[in-house]
């Protein structure tokens, strides 16, 4: 599991519903930083850790999100008024040309450090001033967790579920630094998009397999229950 918490503990529990035994280890560790918000016509949330960062303070502001997952996290936030978008960034534009004027002022683009700026950039050319700030740092692990650590050279992990290109990156990075990429020969990995899937590459993997569509449950249709495969458990 190399999701970031606390969305880790809800995918583990998860995948222990499905009969696998998860093994924690966070590629990324998420820290919200306290930023002033400026005005704007309306807030643009691309991640659940986006709209977490804004807990008890999301402003009074329509908000578009990508995903019901980050808009479930914006209305826990306090947001009133969502519009949901489908798929991924490019999805978020669509949504914002299709219910946003530009002439009707700037937007807030509430994002991770190093985040979204393809967005950002997508939005302007479509004659959208953007107002993007980092709303939390996504800072990379030092190193895997000893439990990992032992599961991946005793051959027990059988898949490993990755989320987004960043915590992929990190994780390859980590396993290399550990003298573990041979490890990787023996997992499965299970990536969230094909983008995710094309950083995956710089390791030898069993097999890399993409969800059919951005979200969790498609994800964890790929693992599928325990006991169909006869795999190790996942990480």
């Amino acid at each position: 599991m190399t999701r970031p918490e606390p969305g880790a503990a809800e995918t583990s529990a998860r995948v222990a519903a499905l009969g696998w035994r998860p093994v924690l280890a966070p590629a990324l560790l998420l820290e919200p930083r306290p930023v002033p918000l400026p005005p704007a016509q309306a807030l643009l949330l691309t991640s659940r850790a986006a709209a977490r960062a804004l807990a008890g303070r999301i402003p009074n502001l329509p908000v578009l999100a990508v995903g019901e997952a980050t808009a479930a996290e914006a209305r826990r936030a306090g947001s009133t008024t969502l519009y949901v978008a489908t798929g991924d960034a490019q999805a978020l534009a669509t949504l914002a040309t299709s219910v946003l004027d530009p002439a009707g002022g700037p937007i807030l683009l509430a994002v991770g450090r190093g985040y979204a700026l393809d967005l950002a950039e997508i939005l302007r050319g479509r004659g959208f001033r953007v107002r993007r700030r980092v709303v939390y740092d996504a800072h990379p692990a030092r190193h895997l967790p000893e439990e990992a650590l032992l599961a991946l050279r005793n051959g027990k992990i059988g898949s490993a579920l990755f989320f987004s290109p960043r915590s992929a990156e990190v994780t390859l990075s980590l396993m290399r630094d550990a003298g573990l990429a041979a490890a990787a020969t023996s997992v499965e990995a299970l990536a969230l998009s094909a983008r995710v899937a094309m950083t995956l590459r710089g390791l030898p993997w069993r097999a890399i397999r993409v969800a059919s569509d951005l979200n969790q449950n498609a994800l964890l249709a790929l693992l599928g229950p325990a006991g169909q495969t006869g795999e190790p458990p996942p990480s």
